[in-house]
Parts: C-alpha cells; structure tokens; sequence
C-alpha cells in the first residue's frame, strides 16, 4: 500500500509555487478568466454589449455545458487511468432513444410502446442508468480481460452504440414525452445534477480507496498491482462509472430537448475529452483532479458562448478550439517533462 500512497503524494506534488501546490487549478482559473474579461472587452467594442453581466446568455452556456460536463467526470477518471473512452457520445444516444421510448405519454399518437405508456418516472431513468453501465462494463471487460488497447475498444463501442441508437427505431425519433420526465432536463436542474456529481466524484477520488486505486494504476500500473489492487476489477469499475455517467447524461439531454434521437451527442466524447485536458488531467495517466475539468468544461462554454456571441461562424470556432486542445496537450508534455526531471 505504500506504493499507492507514494504515487498519490507524486500526483499531488508540483513544482511550482506553494499556491499551485494548494490548488493546482489556479492556473487553469486564470486562464478561464483571462478568456471572460477578452469577450467582455471585444463585446464593448464590436457588439456594443456585455458578455458577462447579461444572466440569460450565463444561464443558457452553462445549461448547454452541464451535460458535457456530466461525461467529462467519467472521462477524467477513465483517463486518470491511463485509458480513454471514445464511446460517451454514442452511449448518450442509446440511455435517450431508450429512456425515451419507456417515458412516452398515452396522448401522443406514435408510440414506441403502445402497452407500456406513462409509467414512473423512476423506470426511464434506471433504464437509461443501466444502458450505460452495460456500455461501460463491455468497454471495462474487453480492456481488462483481453488487454485490447482502450482508444480501439471503446472506438468498437462508439460505432456500434451509434448503430444501436438509429436501429431501435429505424432512425426515427422518440416524442411525446410525459411532463415529469421532462421535468428532469427543465430549468437549471441539468446545472444541479452536473455540479452534485462533481461534488460526488471529487470526494471519491479524493478521499476513497476507489480514488487512490485509480490514480496508482495511471501512475504506474506494476506498482499498483505488486501493492495489492485487483487492476483489472478496478479498470472494468472505472468504465462502468464512465458509462454510467453517459447514460445519466443521456437521460438529462433527452429530457431537456423533450425527445430521443439516434444522432444526439455526436462528438460530445472529444468535447469532454477536450474539457479534461484543458483543467490539467494528463494523458499519460496518473494527474487529474475534478475541479479541473469542472473548469476546463466552463473555459469550452465560454468559449462557445463569446463566439456566438460576436458573431462568429461555427467553423471558425472549431478551428479555435482545436487550438485550444492542442496547446492544452502540448501545456501536458511539458509539465511531464518537468516531473521527470523534479524526480531525475
């Protein structure tokens, strides 16, 4: 067990200064307000308006980020590990088709299931968790059981997922939905879920044994399993959390937009990836905390949000964030460097 506490003393360690060893996040909270007082500044001057003092525009770009926040949990864990999951977005798709078809009302004239219609809000919702964790369970045994690399057997589940969305109905949408399963995804209740599983998560990485496993197997996996840790219970743990959280966050789109289509989510996965990498989670394993991706998921809304903002078109905006994500990565390689060299 000493080895697990060494590698999390390591994780936590940092080069820097004493405020970056009490919150390492500091740097990435710059940079966050650093990117609001820009648009706050080029909405003065070209728009003649405030970016940041208008609470609707603040309301709407946290709503739109919440469920890529909720993904973004379980992809920080899941690349803590040294892994990645390609497969959220398609996931998202399945819990909403499905979670749909079970939460239809009797009034509406095109019904998935004709004999199952306005049951308790509690049945889509446990569906919707159990399509995920089924997604993440396959995603966790294939890696574990087999040693098949994570990027090509979540990629596998990413194809076909998708394909199971757009099978379930023919690629036809799910509507008519009941007004307590649409209650879920209404007003800031999506902010509220996004920020309690933050809460949840940044506990159990913290403060649990289930946190300083999966951080000891990104830091060095040999090590982890000489002290002890069932790794690849703990990997198959892992994704099953990931996907879980995919579902959840299944459940919450298709309540919000008040249906189930089979192309919901499309690259919300790179989206949550992205937001990771931005708040500091490495990819090479082992350094990643919560409240870094709570941040790095409000960098990419607010990202977004300014560039509708002033105007500017939707392809130019990828271009940005795909800049954003490759200095994010490049910021990685260099802060491992250094860790490298603080141990040499």
């Amino acid at each position: 067990m000493s080895t697990i506490n060494q590698a999390m003393t390591t994780t936590k360690s940092a080069s820097s200064p004493s405020l970056i060893k009490k919150f390492p996040e500091a740097g990435i909270l710059l940079v966050l307000f650093g990117i609001c007082a820009l648009f706050e500044i080029l909405g003065w001057i070209y728009r003649g308006d405030t970016f940041l003092f208008n609470s609707q525009r603040l309301l709407i770009m946290i709503l739109q980020v919440s469920i890529i926040g909720i993904i973004a949990i379980g992809s920080t864990q899941v690349i803590i590990t040294s892994g990645v999951d390609l497969s959220p977005g398609s996931v998202v798709a399945v819990a909403a088709m499905v979670s749909a078809s079970l939460a239809q009302s009797s009034e509406f004239s095109r019904l998935i299931y004709p004999s199952i219609t306005d049951m308790p809000v509690i049945l889509p919702i446990a569906i919707a968790l159990l399509v995920g964790a089924l997604a993440g369970l396959i995603n966790g045994s294939l890696i574990a059981l087999t040693s098949i690399p994570p990027f090509i057997a979540t990629l596998g589940m990413m194809v076909a997922a998708r394909g199971v969305a757009r099978a379930y109905t023919n690629g036809q949408p799910v509507s008519g939905l009941t007004d307590a399963f649409q209650w879920i995804g209404s007003g800031g209740r999506p902010v509220i879920l996004f920020l309690v599983v933050a809460l949840i998560f940044h506990i159990a990485l913290r403060y649990t044994r289930y946190g300083k496993f999966t951080y000891a197997i990104g830091a060095n996996v040999q090590a982890a399993r000489v002290s002890g840790i069932n790794v690849k219970a703990h990997l198959i743990k892992v994704y099953v959390v990931a996907g879980l959280l995919a579902g959840l966050a299944g459940l919450v789109l298709a309540a919000r937009s008040g249906s189930g289509q089979a192309n919901m989510g499309m690259s919300y996965e790179l989206d949550a990836i992205a937001a990771c990498v931005i708040g500091g989670t490495s990819l090479a394993g082992g350094v990643g905390r919560i409240a870094g991706t709570v941040i790095g998921v409000l960098i990419l809304g607010v990202m977004t949000s300014g560039f509708t903002f002033l105007g500017i078109d939707a392809y130019y905006q990828d271009i940005v964030k795909g800049a954003v994500i490759v200095s994010a990565v490049i910021a990685d390689q260099y802060r491992q460097r250094r860790r490298m060299k603080a141990k040499a």
